[in-house]
């Protein structure tokens, strides 16, 4: 075992100064590692106790139990940390911490550093030694004593078991999940103390320097309940009755406050700055009002599209998660009246999130009355928002057209690049089945058969040099419900540098145009528009290029699928191209 000179001299000066240094604000430590439990935080402890003097273990939150080495004064703690980071004694990663980011401390058993508990301070008289520098060198080993066991003073195991007999189920129940949460016990919350109920109940004993009888006393339920409600510490968890929505539940108040009211919802907004969030849900209606909240709600930003989506006659639940946030709503519908709530928690606190939901769960209380449906600020009204929530948008969104009967599109490849999720009309997803990015084309397979109103019918002869072209395309992107159309002259049968598979046109078109279908006067379609190239060298604004129907035709062949050519050579007016153009647009999205 490795012993530094430093540990001895560190500890002394932290148990001497610890008081001091907290009431000036001076004390820190170096945090060197979390476990996501008790017991792994107790094994890791002793585990860094074997090698340092100066190990203490500390409840974080959220679940977490964090190693930390101190308490130091701030140089003190610099001098510690770059010396074992060097030594490879603690992780690379370890990092000053204060001591307003600990709570309950767990490991030595029985020592409460922060408020001075088995902690005995030095006199104010004795000489208190500062080391210049952490010394290199190795010091005696110590022997290790061992952890202390705490037998509580208040009942024997016969004791304790006739106290148990007095708990009721929902306290039998509530110790089991507590067991659980402490990574303990991992069956069927019962209230039944079978074998597995008891064998945790000792390796809980053990871990916590209790005598493991598999019987916990008084004092130990009382213990194991205290740690398993730290992970609330902070939230200022209470129940708030709300008249305006008709709901009372227990909200984390610590955390949220309620901003405003826009129907069906009462925003409770972070006041810390996190993605914390709370809406209570309340209005009137019946089972088709409940179910158009269910969709509405999907389509909104505090629901990621990562999650369950449950719909029953008279309720539902949404769960949506991404990187940031998880996103979890219950909604009933009972006389008439819609009440539910959604709690918006940060992602990777999942221990504190599971035990904030199921308290607002049993604390969910129906008052009367619901939220008026004209209540609240109508100031801020937006297309993109929905009862002051922003909608979940795309990424991007460009044009594509129907190639077949089945609903196969063809867009531009910049539309599918780098997409978690490909939409049409942003209602029916799709897979890519073809991308060939060196024409700037892909082909999309539709999970689920449609029927399009239209198909593209290819142009079989090149149209007449200046000959009038249209363009149709979502040229904002979905703002408008359909798509527009943009006219213009076909300028050229090759590109710029003489490329057979493109067509230059004289026509403006915008971003959202991209993979729309180009018409010739016949209302045949003559090839798909492309992006507008970027890059230093930029072209006039009315030159776009399309790519050539027969190339189109040639990706589709590949695929197994049969481009339908056109024999009609008649003039179409354009408003009856309109009409052809309206059924086989597309709007093809790409979301993160």
């Amino acid at each position: 075992m490795k012993r530094f000179f430093v540990g001895f001299m560190v500890l002394l000066l932290a148990v001497g100064q610890a008081a001091q240094a907290q009431t000036s604000g001076q004390v820190v430590w170096v945090q060197i590692e979390a476990q996501p439990n008790l017991r792994d935080g107790l094994a890791r402890a002793r585990d860094y106790a074997r090698e340092l003097d100066d190990v203490n273990g500390f409840a974080l939150g959220g679940g977490w139990h964090g190693i930390v080495l101190g308490p130091y004064t701030a140089q003190d703690a610099e001098q510690v940390l770059q010396v074992y980071r060097a030594e490879g004694l603690i992780p690379r990663d370890s990092y000053i911490a204060f001591s307003s980011s600990l709570g309950e401390q767990f490991f030595p058993q029985g020592i409460d550093v922060l408020r001075g508990v088995g902690v005995t301070p030095q006199q104010p008289d004795e000489p208190q030694e500062t080391p210049a520098a952490v010394p290199q060198t190795q010091a005696e080993e110590a022997p290790q004593a061992p952890a202390p066991v705490i037998t509580a003073p208040d009942e024997t195991p016969a004791q304790a078991r006739q106290s148990e007999r007095t708990l009721s189920a929902d306290a039998r129940r509530d110790l089991q999940i507590a067991l659980k949460w402490a990574g303990f016990y991992n069956s069927t919350i019962d209230g039944a103390f079978g074998r597995g109920t008891r064998n945790s109940m000792s390796e809980w004993q053990r871990a916590n320097g209790f005598e493991p009888t598999g019987i916990l006393t008084t004092l130990q339920r009382a213990t194991l309940l205290r740690q398993y409600n730290a992970v609330l510490e902070g939230l200022d968890l209470r129940l708030v009755t709300d008249s305006t929505t008709g709901i009372a539940v227990k909200i984390p108040t610590g955390v949220v406050a309620l901003e405003r009211y826009d129907p069906p919802f009462a925003q409770f907004n972070a006041v810390d700055g996190s993605n914390a969030r709370v809406l209570l849900i309340s209005q009137e209606g019946d089972s088709d009002t409940l179910t158009g909240l269910f969709q509405v709600m999907q389509t909104l930003e505090i629901v990621p599209l990562d999650g369950e989506r449950r719909k029953e006659k008279n309720s539902f639940v949404l769960v949506g998660r991404n990187a940031e946030i998880i996103s979890e709503t219950r909604v009933q519908l009972r006389s008439g009246q819609i009440k539910g709530f959604t709690l918006i928690w940060p992602t990777g606190d999942e221990a504190r999130r599971t035990r904030l939901l199921s308290e607002m769960e049993a604390s969910f209380t129906r008052l009367e009355g619901v939220l008026d449906a004209a209540a609240g600020d109508s100031v801020d009204q937006q297309i993109d928002l929905v009862a002051g929530l922003q909608i979940r948008k795309p990424k991007l969104s460009r044009s594509g057209f129907y190639v077949d009967e089945r609903g196969s599109v063809i867009t531009t490849s910049d539309a599918v690049d780098s997409c978690t999720r490909i939409t049409l009309d942003e209602e029916h997803e799709a897979t890519p089945q073809t991308v060939d990015a060196a024409r700037g084309l892909a082909l999309l397979t539709p999970d689920q058969s449609l029927a399009p109103p239209q198909v593209a019918q290819f142009s079989p002869a090149p149209p007449r040099l200046q000959s009038e072209v249209a363009v149709a395309g979502y040229s904002y992107e979905g703002v408008l419900d359909a798509p527009t159309m943009t006219f213009g002259t076909l300028a050229d049968l090759r590109g710029l540098r003489g490329e057979a598979d493109l067509s230059r046109l004289t026509l403006s078109s915008l971003p959202g145009d991209a993979g729309g279908p180009v018409f010739d006067t016949n209302g045949n379609v003559l090839g798909m528009l492309l992006p507008r190239g970027g890059g230093a060298r930029q072209l006039p604004e009315d030159v776009t290029f399309a790519l050539a129907g027969s190339a189109i035709a040639d990706v589709m062949r590949n695929a197994g699928l049969i481009p339908a050519n056109s024999s009609d050579a008649r003039p179409l007016a354009p408003e009856d191209i309109t009409t052809r153009a309206l059924g086989m647009t597309v709007l093809v999205s790409c979301w993160e």
